[in-house]
């Protein structure tokens, strides 16, 4: 069986569904901080799926799994996510992000499970001193979020040289959209992300989305990011899990486009999707953006023969789906 940490959470249901749309056989583990349990329940309709609600800083709660379950491979999801919250409270990150993930590595090392891929950030690698970043860029993090993904890299390398623990880490830059058919999508109490922001102001009255900075050195001076689908993400972790039975080598690897959308094209292209005007405010930058964040994913392109397929129009198109689905279930 395969476990997945933060499985009920919006990155790590997607995958959940893309092994059980392959047959695969998976417990999923969270603490439904973040996630929900009735996405649990959607995801269990598609395939043989066990749930347990633990906490990954109570070290009983992981080893139970591994006792009742014949795990044998691990995707890693669980974790807190939003850099300004990482800022006012990093303790709380600590704890959960790092502590929480020496509990998991030390419950797989007692029970001889030796293969886990780690979802990573590209914020471990902090200011850009050059676009597209590249695997070979420092990872230099400017906040505790960033820290916190950047330790546990750390850890498993020493793991690995130690004891054996293969890891592959997923480094992403920015997830969109929602599975085509509207199963899973992206549910958060506060929403952070650029596109079901500026698509909930298509359906919340009067609410106005705040489009923060138009001075950057870009083509339209608002920040530049690269948007990698969501689906195109969880096929990636499918195919770093194969790369692991096969080769047994740790490795990290980026998840982007290769290509970026400004904030004022993000925007323009919600409002034709939707074919609403979107009521917009313009602010002044937010501190720590930076201009430019693109992936160079040259190296998951040849070694996981990974290619991401799905537009940006694509991702807009299912996300709104699913922000309609949220919002009837709302109302």
């Amino acid at each position: 069986m395969i476990l997945v940490t933060g499985g009920a959470g919006y990155i790590g249901s997607h995958c959940v569904l893309t092994l059980l749309k392959r047959g695969k056989d998976v417990v999923v583990f969270d603490n439904l901080s973040t996630g929900h349990k009735y996405t649990v329940e959607n995801l269990a309709k598609h395939g043989n799926v066990d749930f347990v609600q633990g906490d990954l800083q109570n070290l009983e709660d992981i080893q139970s799994v591994f006792e009742k379950f014949e795990i044998e491979e691990v995707l890693h999801f669980a974790a807190f996510s939003q850099v300004g919250e990482s800022v006012k409270d990093p303790q709380k990150y600590y704890y959960n992000n790092v502590f929480g993930t020496l509990n998991l590595l030390n419950a797989m090392i007692s029970h001889d499970v030796k293969k886990i891929v780690f979802s990573s950030t590209a914020a471990t690698y902090g200011e850009p001193e050059y676009v597209p970043i590249d695997e070979k860029h420092n990872q230099n993090p400017i906040n505790p979020y960033g820290n916190t993904k950047l330790m546990v890299e750390k850890i498993m390398d020493d793991y690995d040289k130690a004891y054996g623990l293969k890891s592959v880490r997923l480094r992403y830059f920015n997830v969109a959209g929602a599975d085509h058919e509207c199963i899973v999508g992206e549910h958060h109490s506060i929403e952070t992300h650029l596109i079901p922001n500026i698509l909930k102001s298509t359906f919340a009255s009067g609410r106005v989305f705040e489009m923060y900075g138009q001075d950057y050195e870009t083509k339209d001076g608002t920040c530049v990011r690269d948007y990698i689908n969501i689906e195109d993400l969880a096929n990636a972790h499918i195919l770093a899990l194969e790369y692991l039975n096969k080769n047994m080598k740790t490795d990290f690897f980026n998840l982007g486009t290769n290509d970026g959308n400004s904030v004022k094209e993000v925007f323009d292209m919600c409002e034709r999707v939707t074919g609403k005007d979107i009521p917009v405010k313009m602010m002044p930058r937010r501190a720590g953006d930076p201009a430019i964040l693109i992936a160079d994913n040259k190296k998951a392109k040849k070694v996981l023969n990974w290619i991401p397929e799905k537009t940006l129009e694509e991702s807009i198109k299912t996300a709104y789906s699913w922000e309609a689905k949220l919002q009837n279930n709302i109302s």
